[in-house]
């Protein structure tokens, strides 16, 4: 049997509601690299895009019964029990703090990576955690057209060495082919405002226990479908 890496991987998101295509793609890298842990943090005020439909706590309440569907994968409130915009930077080091000598890891998809240069003191990202960059199998590879402060990181930061996640605290970049599920949150919302012909399509697109959840607090009711 394969032995875990102590590496503590977090993938971030609005979680808005909760599905297969974030649970699958995390349990994925989770086995890709033997890792022990990855922990799925919704964002409370996510800083490059919308405000989210549902409140934070009940995407949290949703992610938490999406991770329990699957082993290694937890969800941590942290970021929607702190006050002002959800930034990376701020979670990687609470966690750091609470665990220093554990390495972290960021789970982020290709088309986020190429974006990085826009996130908030985005390259203390890198004193802080590793980057797992998840791309699609066939798709262009990450580094075509990165921004040229990007591509510095990039080139100097990519290993194949996936063994450095664990040897090292932060700083290398490894990147992963995981062949993506087809789901998007917000075609599971504006199928949940149809009513009960919505509930049909959704259903198997994310955990039962989500759906319930969703039925019990009447989220996503046409008024929310945007």
């Amino acid at each position: 049997m394969t032995r875990a890496l102590r590496v503590l991987a977090i993938l971030g998101g609005t979680f808005d509601p909760i599905h297969y295509g974030h649970l699958r793609l995390a349990a994925d890298v989770r086995t890709a690299f033997s890792l022990s842990e990855v922990r799925l943090i919704p964002a409370s005020i996510p800083p490059h895009r919308p405000p989210p439909v549902a409140s934070a706590e009940h995407r949290f309440a949703m992610t938490a019964l999406g991770c329990a569907e699957f082993a290694g994968l937890t969800a941590d409130p942290r970021e929607i029990a702190r006050a002002g915009p959800s930034y990376t930077v701020t979670t990687l080091e609470e966690l750091h703090s609470e665990q220093p000598a554990l390495p972290l890891a960021v789970l982020i998809g290709a088309d986020a990576f190429a974006g990085l240069a826009q996130w908030w003191h985005w390259e203390r990202l890198f004193a802080l955690a590793h980057f797992v960059v998840v791309e699609r199998p066939g798709a262009a590879p990450t580094d075509a057209g990165l921004p040229a402060p990007l591509q510095v990181h990039w080139e100097r930061r990519l290993t194949t060495d996936t063994a450095r996640l664990e040897r090292t605290l932060a700083g290398s970049i490894v990147r992963v082919a995981i062949t993506p599920q087809p789901i998007e949150a917000r075609a599971i919302r504006a199928a949940l405002a149809l009513g009960t012909a919505g509930r049909e399509q959704a259903r198997g697109l994310l955990p039962a226990a989500v759906l319930d959840y969703i039925d019990r607090n009447q989220l996503y009711r046409p008024q929310d479908a945007s």
